[in-house]
């Protein structure tokens, strides 16, 4: 039964096992006692060995411990004999081992000895290295202070000493690139001696300062020949001013700055030379250029030139079916004229060159091709003024000659000029001309450019109601002609309204529409006038339509969308034909009109109002007999009174929609006349007169 419990510990179904029933009851030997052999601390060997893979191993085999210990202890006392055999073979080893040793242990003594000698010798050399680090570092600042001494005193001896080159270029040398370079260093030694206060007080300066001097002034001097000779230069004739100052002059600009940081007075005298040299020449130029653009002028109007003006005191001819004079443009029609602004970044005209091709031109061609000089030079000159002087002041020093040669010429022209159109399109040149200044940003002509402008307006202002007031003053019986056709003055207004009101489309003045309107009024008070004149109403009112659809005709024409002006004389126009057509069926058919009128058009006519056939049959009767013939006669007054055929044919076709109108009235008048139907026979068919319509509608 005991060896159940063995079995299932070593199968490993119970955690612990009872040493107990494994050694049983311990039998000791007599010899041993309880005296001899302390049981102490035997529970807790036991417990450690109850895990003991080994001690498991015996007690499952059913060994004694009394007979396992003694085992042990015969191992152990035979491994031990083994290990005394083995020292003694291995003894005489152990004995060479032992001096080895031994000898060892004398050498290192030795080393020690060095070693503590050597490390003597070290500390006293490191003492003297910390000596010499001390000197090093003692020599180093000493060396560091000596070089920035010396870099300040080859920099005060390069910038105060005087080489003998430069003594040679300055003096005697040509003013080219390498004296500009020489210029430059001087202007630094010069510089350096003013600026430091310590270079002052310094005795190297007292043998320096009188030869830098003496060199200054021969380089102002030289530089102030020089730079005179070159302005000099640009006196002479045929001289491209621009091209010498952007080649020659702009090379020495250096010269201009060294005479203003060291000779004020010098560059002063330079700066007054030069403003009077360009200011004389670009004046002469401008003054030449001016007297051969007057060569090229040709006249357009005078002071006579105005819309009321008969045409046999001002020598145009604007009648019907007549030219105006060939040698110049109308003075009324922008025509061609209008491309000048299109041509507005062309160059100038070169005179002599128009003057060989007998070129002749209005004169906004010539304010455009001075103006476009105008502004290039300036352009060109303030720009190089800037640069080469670092001066935006001495532009207008030059150029207030120039300009006043301009304006006396632009001031005298403008006094006498009455042409309006003309002046319109110099205003509109002006404008371009201030915006390609404003994209270049050159703001030295700004307020020229205004004065011009300002001068402009009111001229403009001026001849505009001088041609306002010749509509409103003029003398209805000179002006008057016994012809209905459009009169001249009606193709003045149109043409010269047109022109303003299409100079007048990307700029929406409305001052100028107000002053457009004033001459609409005056011009439509003055044909009313005109109208008058003729005996006959039906004449007064075929010459107002001629005369409105004429001027609708050329604003149409024009191409600016006729504003106001176009929709107003397009309603008097749609009026004065409506009247017309009235007048002209009452000269062909007025009994019927008559007839029509007196009658209600619908069927709620009492009995007496109702007409009797006596009244009624000689109206068909008249009708049908002539009807042809009237509307032949009618086709013809027509077409003999209207210039324009396309309004004719709208007026003949009104005419004739009307009097069929008319005609189907007394058509149903008659239906509801007892007895009316004895009249059928008489009665013209609508489909024979819609026939007779279309066959002139087609011929026409």
């Amino acid at each position: 039964m005991a060896a159940v419990p063995a079995a299932e510990t070593l199968d490993g179904h119970k955690d612990r096992f009872d040493l107990g029933v494994f050694v049983g009851d311990l039998a000791l030997d007599e010899e041993v006692t309880s005296d001899d052999e302390s049981l102490e601390g035997l529970q807790q060997e036991l417990d450690n060995c109850k895990n003991d893979q080994e001690v498991a191993n015996i007690l499952a085999n059913g060994i004694k411990l009394r007979e396992y210990t003694k085992g042990v202890e015969n191992n152990i006392r035979q491994i031990e004999l083994d290990s005394i055999q083995d020292y003694i073979k291995e003894s005489e080893n152990l004995v060479s081992l032992h001096d080895q040793i031994r000898d060892c242990d004398n050498i290192l003594s030795q080393m020690e000895t060095v070693l503590t000698g050597f490390q003597t010798e070290i500390g006293s050399i490191s003492s003297e290295i910390k000596v010499l680090q001390e000197k090093s570092m003692d020599m180093g600042l000493k060396l560091k202070n000596r070089k920035a001494a010396e870099s300040k005193l080859s920099k005060f001896v390069e910038d105060i000493i005087v080489p003998p080159r430069m003594i040679d270029i300055i003096v005697d040398g040509e003013v080219n690139d390498e004296y500009m370079k020489t210029l430059e260093t001087l202007s630094k030694k010069i510089k350096f001696i003013d600026a430091d206060p310590m270079v002052k007080s310094s005795k190297a300066l007292k043998d320096v300062q009188p030869e830098v001097e003496r060199l200054r002034q021969k380089a102002v001097s030289k530089i102030f020949e020089f730079v005179i000779q070159k302005f000099y230069a640009l006196r002479k004739p045929k001289t491209n001013i621009q091209i010498l100052q952007q080649s020659v002059l702009l090379k020495y600009k250096y010269t201009i700055i060294f005479l203003k940081e060291h000779a004020k007075e010098i560059y002063a005298e330079v700066r007054a030379a030069y403003i009077d040299t360009m200011n004389k020449v670009l004046s002469a130029h401008f003054r030449a250029y001016i007297q051969a653009l007057e060569k090229l002028q040709m006249d357009i109007a005078t002071s006579t030139d105005f819309l009321g003006v008969e045409t046999r005191s001002t020598g145009f001819i604007f009648s019907i079916g007549k030219e105006p004079l060939k040698t110049r443009p109308s003075v009324f029609a922008l025509g061609e004229r209008i491309n000048i602004l299109k041509e507005i970044d062309q160059p100038a005209l070169i005179p002599h060159i128009a003057e060989a091709k007998s070129q002749k031109y209005s004169y906004e061609v010539l304010f455009r091709s001075l103006q476009k000089l105008l502004i290039d030079t300036a352009t060109s000159e303030y720009l190089f003024t800037d640069d080469f002087f670092g001066e935006e002041s001495i532009f207008h020093d030059i150029f207030a000659g120039p300009i006043q040669v301009v304006d006396e010429h632009f001031n005298a022209v403008l006094l006498n000029c009455y042409d309006a159109i003309g002046i319109m399109l110099m205003i509109r040149i002006i404008h371009q001309h201030q915006l390609i200044m404003f994209k270049r940003r050159i703001p030295c002509l700004d307020s020229y450019l205004d004065k011009v402008n300002m001068s402009l307006w009111p001229r403009f202002k001026m001849v505009f109601d001088l041609h306002l007031n010749s509509l409103r003053n003029a003398n209805i019986k000179t002006l008057w002609e016994d012809d209905v056709h459009p009169h001249y003055v009606t193709r003045r207004y149109a043409e010269f309204t047109a022109s303003l009101a299409h100079l007048n489309v990307e700029h929406g003045d409305g001052q100028l529409d107000l002053n457009l309107e004033r001459l609409r009024m005056a011009i439509e008070d003055l044909l009313v006038k005109l109208a008058k004149m003729f005996a006959k109403p039906k004449l007064q009112t075929i010459f107002l339509i001629n005369n409105y659809d004429l001027t609708i005709s050329i604003l149409k024409e024009a191409g600016t969308e006729g504003g106001k002006a176009q929709q107003h004389f397009e309603e008097v126009l749609k009026s004065n034909i409506a009247i017309y057509v009235e007048e002209l069926l009452l000269e062909q058919f007025s009994g019927l009109i008559k007839f029509v009128k007196s009658r209600p058009a619908d069927e709620t006519a009492t009995n007496s109002e109702k007409a009797s056939i006596a009244e009624v049959e000689p109206l068909v009767k008249d009708f049908a007999s002539r009807y042809k013939a009237a509307i032949e006669l009618m086709h013809y007054d027509v077409i003999t009174s209207f210039s324009n055929f396309l309004c004719g044919m709208e007026i003949l076709r009104a005419t004739l929609a009307q009097l069929l109108l008319y005609y189907t009235r007394l058509s149903e008048c008659v239906k509801r006349i007892n007895g009316g139907s004895a009249l059928n026979k008489d009665l013209v068919s609508i489909s024979s007169i819609l026939f007779e319509i279309k066959k002139y509608s087609r011929t026409f």
